[in-house]
């Protein structure tokens, strides 16, 4: 049910929740009598008083105390990442059981003249199912008046293009901020003003706001210590100030599915990875091999001037990134075994930050020791061997010790199907320091088991210097032998291969399906990656520097894919995230929808898909109206899912029935009386829907 009412009849408002929480006493009362035996309980506390009561104004600024009672015995479940205060207290409020209540202890001195609003959650929950009373509230003032302005918004991952669940909100007002046009450290030097949080839809709605103009931030709390972490959670920025009062009207409504409420989002957050404010430093320098350290740093791009050791020469050391941001560093030793020392030692020059967040060239010592540490399945090996010989030698028996098997490891599948847009890939434990293509030996299977060599090369993956592909033309359906003699590979720590032999088979492209997508780009100098991904968002092929035109996409696996689009703006060939200090925002990354609003399609064998793209579509600006058709259309693909996968299950069971209702997760908004999401909104009123401006993006 949407409220359509606009948000100066704050009094009509709090009727229409009145009604609301009504209708849902009423249906509370209508299962009280349920013989025993009968559905499962689903429906959360009732709230029946608060003391004070909800929506208090002049509270006094310290010794406060709160009880709120339910209509049944109650329980607190995950209070510490549940519940939170607008504005943060210093001292968090103490919640404690209390007969059918909660009792509440306010241990911080309040801020005068201020708006204060108690969110629980989904902390509270009956004490036999523990259905939760989702988005409960309990708001007061230190002033004459509570503050009543809310607004919502959507907070969605920039690059999957996806709902970011559970996203605390911030809002600053921004007339109490500096100007920081260029350099915007407020989330780590202020606290908020209010705070809200995000549903598990990615919708919040932000309550108790004032008439004026706010800065806002939101970031995922990935840790739940309710902190922004850089580095650690998604953060995303709106580039202007906002005054909710100026914002187009939104409808608000209870999500009888979901348990708690919902709303059309006003403003949009394109949430990112934001790394700026993690300090340099050299955080952990490890040996776990023999062959191999790895240097742990605490902020990604590290500057390194010069790594040093004292028994390695410089031409006799690799050095190998791990991930994108160079922030985990693989040392690999091409030096003989014996010629190793148990600690290395050395020394590094790299640029660190000081106490005052500036980097300085820094030289601090490297100490890497390795030991060898033998595993359980080696030790009953050895204490078997042990046995072996001590036998052999009461016998007067010559023995032989077994052969040790080759430490030379690889990941490289024996047989099977070869793709020729991506040929062999072979994945070795350590880099190479040899590798002689010219023993390797590959051959076609002709006619009557004949045998027709082909050429063999070798590429080395640029993002991962310990993989390399075999590359040959292919061909469908054709058989394949491999050969590589031993000791055609040899790595750094002198390890050398045993014969390997495969044997393959040209893919089958009628067991694939093939997808063209037809790029009509903004202007022939705009970049762009096309992506093709599987139902849960996972890449699977990719396409760069695509400026328009048919992209054309081979051997897709039958099922159900998405088509991914990034505008790469600087046209480096990937998606660049943002800048919170910088105040840049990530690069925009779209999936694509057709008219009917579906972003989901179904590939089969032997079929080829072609889908034609306008850019200037897919990244128009983004307003509340092409928002909200966005999340509905999504919204309705999900329920087309669900009842098509629960058509599927009830036929699998021929007809028996089963309790499909998913109201386990109770709902604070018309269960949870005036503490509930929807009380707290009553105060500044619902708002209907108006025109439709330019969204914040």
């Amino acid at each position: 049910m949407k409220m359509q009412i606009r948000k100066r009849y704050a009094a009509i408002a709090r009727t229409a929740v009145a009604l609301i929480m009504v209708g849902a006493i009423f249906s509370r009362c209508a299962n009280t009598m349920t013989p025993q035996g009968g559905p499962k309980d689903t429906i959360p506390p009732v709230i029946v008083k608060m003391t004070p009561d909800n929506f208090m104004t002049n509270v006094k600024t310290t010794g406060n105390k709160i009880y709120i009672e339910f209509d049944e015995f109650v329980q607190l479940k995950d209070q510490n990442k549940e519940f939170f205060t607008s504005p943060a207290m210093k001292k968090k409020p103490i919640l404690t059981i209390r007969g059918r209540g909660i009792a509440i202890q306010i241990r911080d001195t309040l801020l005068e003249n201020t708006t204060y609003a108690l969110n629980f959650g989904g902390s509270v929950r009956d004490n036999n199912e523990g259905n939760p009373l989702n988005a409960m509230r309990y708001v007061f003032s230190t002033g004459n008046e509570v503050d009543s302005i809310y607004c919502s918004g959507y907070t969605a991952d920039s690059y999957k293009a996806d709902s970011v669940s559970k996203s605390y909100i911030w809002f600053y007002i921004a007339d109490s901020l500096p100007e920081t046009p260029d350099w915007d450290s407020t989330m780590l030097n202020r606290k908020p003003d209010v705070i809200a949080r995000a549903e598990g839809n990615g919708i919040f709605i932000a309550q108790n706001l004032k008439p004026v103009p706010y800065r806002i931030y939101a970031y995922q709390d990935k840790n739940d210590n309710q902190l922004y972490e850089a580095g650690t959670d998604l953060v995303g920025f709106l580039d202007k100030a906002y005054n909710p009062v100026e914002l187009p009207d939104f409808a608000i409504w209870f999500d009888s599915l979901r348990m708690y409420p919902t709303a059309e989002p006003q403003l949009y957050f394109r949430m990112f990875m934001d790394e700026t404010f993690k300090r340099q430093s050299l955080a952990a320098a490890e040996r776990p091999a023999q062959h191999k350290a790895v240097l742990h740093f605490g902020a990604a791009r590290p500057r390194i001037e010069e790594i040093r050791f004292d028994s390695i020469p410089k031409d006799k050391f690799i050095i190998d990134p791990q991930t994108v941001g160079r922030d985990t560093i693989a040392l690999w030793f091409n030096v003989p075994s014996a010629e190793l020392p148990d600690t290395i030692k050395g020394e590094i020059t790299y640029y660190k930050h000081d106490s005052i967040r500036q980097l300085v060239k820094t030289t601090e010592p490297l100490k890497l020791a390795w030991k060898y540490i033998e595993s359980k399945e080696e030790e009953r090996e050895r204490e078997k061997q042990a046995k072996e010989k001590e036998r052999a030698e009461k016998a007067g028996e010559t023995y032989t010790p077994p052969a040790k098997p080759n430490p030379f490891k690889f990941t490289l599948p024996l047989a099977g199907d070869v793709n020729p847009e991506r040929h062999l890939t072979i994945d070795f434990d350590y880099p190479l320091t040899k590798l002689d293509s010219a023993a390797v030996k590959l051959t076609e299977v002709v006619e009557q088991g004949a045998e027709r060599p082909l050429k063999v090369t070798f590429e080395q993956d640029t993002a991962n210097m310990r993989r390399w592909r075999l590359m040959a033309k292919w061909k469908e359906l054709a058989k394949y032998n491999l050969v590589i003699p031993a000791g055609a590979i040899e790595n750094v720590a002198g390890e050398k291969n045993d014969t390997i032999k495969g044997t393959y088979t040209g893919i089958d492209h009628e067991k694939f399906a093939t997808v063209i997508v037809d790029v009509k780009g903004k202007s022939d100098n705009t970049n762009y990656i096309v992506q093709l991904t599987n139902a849960q968002g996972s890449m699977q092929q990719e396409k760069r520097n695509i400026t328009g035109g048919k992209v054309q996409f081979n051997y897709v696996t039958p099922g159900e894919i998405k088509i991914r689009i990034i505008e790469d703006n600087n046209g480096n060939g990937k998606w660049d995230s943002g800048n919170v200090i910088e105040r840049r925002q990530p690069e925009r990354s779209e999936l694509y929808a057709n008219d009917k609003g579906e972003d989901t399609f179904v590939t089969k064998a032997n079929w080829e898909m072609e889908l034609a793209i306008d850019m200037n579509a897919l990244f128009a600006p983004v307003t509340m109206q092409s928002l909200v058709k966005m999340l509905d259309d999504r919204e309705a693909q999900r329920i087309k899912k669900l009842e098509e996968e629960r058509a599927k299950k009830q036929q699998s069971q021929k007809g028996h029935d089963h309790d499909h209702n998913s109201g386990s997760s109770g709902g604070g908004f018309g269960f949870g009386g005036m503490g509930s999401a929807m009380g707290g909104i009553s105060s500044g009123g619902m708002q209907q829907m108006g025109s439709v401006g330019q969204m914040a993006r």
